[in-house]
């Protein structure tokens, strides 16, 4: 593969790679966590891991991953269940696409490799879900593949090895970094040990702010400690640019004081997962206007009257481009239409269900449906039903 070059950026020899790979080796055999999927070569588990590790913290994703295996101990186990009961194994975790992905993987895993975790890379690449990095890994630490790693911590690691200036999103210095992170890996046995070397590397010690360079194995290897760079590589990203959104989740009782719930539609957020009922109230300016939003909206979705009550509490969250602040009110069907009506274009029956309070943890939610629903529980505990 031709790779550019960019001007100034450090070039490693042999004998400089192998006292990388050597010092990583060391430090990581004194001073690397040990992690629930690190204690085994079983590429289920470690694909697992490396599921829910995207994008979500490691002291969040060890409970997750416990229950997980105890649920689904097997590719056949985690292929056969329906997909509520994966979805609600991974409710708090958030990104649940990640879950529908894995849920299909195993399923082809199932069908196309006879149960088998597929044990060469473009197999394990073909399947749902998995990209480049995730399949590196895989293939790295259950088999000991020679497969690059490239992932948030070893990126940044690597351009300060590399003294790479620029956005790690470029292509230019995308490329130094898959080449270079091929370059480390020894030429026989001994990759998954290196890899999982520079990535504790990276998370505990090459970190984006104030990284530890002094308890650093590989400082004296370092261009960018050597030039007092770590501020400045990586390049810090542009800030994002978010749209402010309001939104209005509605907890509706009925007689028998059960809650409405509702499937969330392919193609919106959360799909495939239970929530309140939600509305956008983003250009409402009033108190009445409020009332009027909501209730207009849900007699449209669902067919029938409700009357807005007190508000419960509010919540911030983030999707994609959007913060959202999310005004979360009480309400109650208006006495003249206690039925949510089937003639709702959004659809009955198994896309709405009636639950009680105490059969919400049993409900795969979205991840504000289950915030919502912590707070409901609480004030159960507090003032009684």
């Amino acid at each position: 593969m031709a790779v550019t070059t960019p001007a100034n950026m450090k070039h490693w020899d042999s004998q400089e790679l192998q006292q990388l790979r050597k010092r990583a080796k060391a430090w990581f055999l004194k001073k690397g966590r040990a992690l629930p999927w690190r204690e085994s070569n079983d590429p289920y588990r470690i694909w697992i891991s490396e599921i829910m590790l995207q994008q979500t913290q490691v002291v969040t994703v060890i409970p997750y991953f416990h229950r997980f295996l105890q649920a689904f101990p097997t590719v056949i186990a985690l292929a056969n269940a329906p997909e509520e009961q994966v979805l609600l194994h991974w409710s708090g975790l958030g990104y649940y696409r990640r879950a529908k992905q894995l849920h299909a993987a195993a399923k082809v895993i199932r069908d196309q490799h006879n149960g088998s975790f597929p044990t060469d890379f473009e197999s394990v690449l073909a399947l749902p879900g998995i990209g480049r990095y995730t399949a590196g890994a895989i293939c790295s630490f259950a088999y000991d593949a020679r497969t690059p790693i490239v992932e948030a911590n070893t990126q940044r690691l690597f351009a300060r090895l590399l003294r790479l200036k620029g956005q790690l999103a470029e292509k230019p210095i995308q490329d130094q970094l898959w080449f270079f992170a091929s370059s480390i890996l020894p030429e026989r046995s001994g990759s998954g040990a290196v890899n999982q070397a520079v990535m504790e590397l990276g998370s505990q010690i090459c970190t984006p702010k104030e990284p530890s360079c002094q308890e650093c194995p590989l400082r004296e290897l370092c261009p960018t400690f050597a030039n007092g760079e770590q501020a400045t590589i990586p390049s810090p990203k542009p800030p994002k640019v978010y749209e402010e959104k309001v939104e209005a989740a509605l907890v509706v009782q009925n007689e028998a004081t059960e809650l409405l719930l509702r499937r969330c539609q392919p193609g919106e957020r959360w799909a495939g997962l239970w929530d309140f009922p939600r509305f956008d109230v983003t250009t409402v300016k009033s108190a009445s206007q409020l009332e009027q939003s909501i209730s207009e909206q849900f007699e449209s979705r669902f067919g029938a009257s409700v009357c807005l009550q007190e508000e419960l509490l509010q919540l911030k969250h983030g999707v994609t481009r959007y913060r959202i602040t999310l005004r979360c009110f009480r309400a109650t069907l208006d006495v003249s239409t206690t039925q949510v009506s089937e003639a709702s274009n959004k659809g009955v029956g198994h896309d709405t269900q009636w639950c009680s309070a105490s059969n919400l943890k049993e409900i795969p939610l979205s991840s504000t449906g289950k915030q919502i629903s912590e707070h409901l529980r609480k004030l159960l505990d507090a003032n009684g039903p």
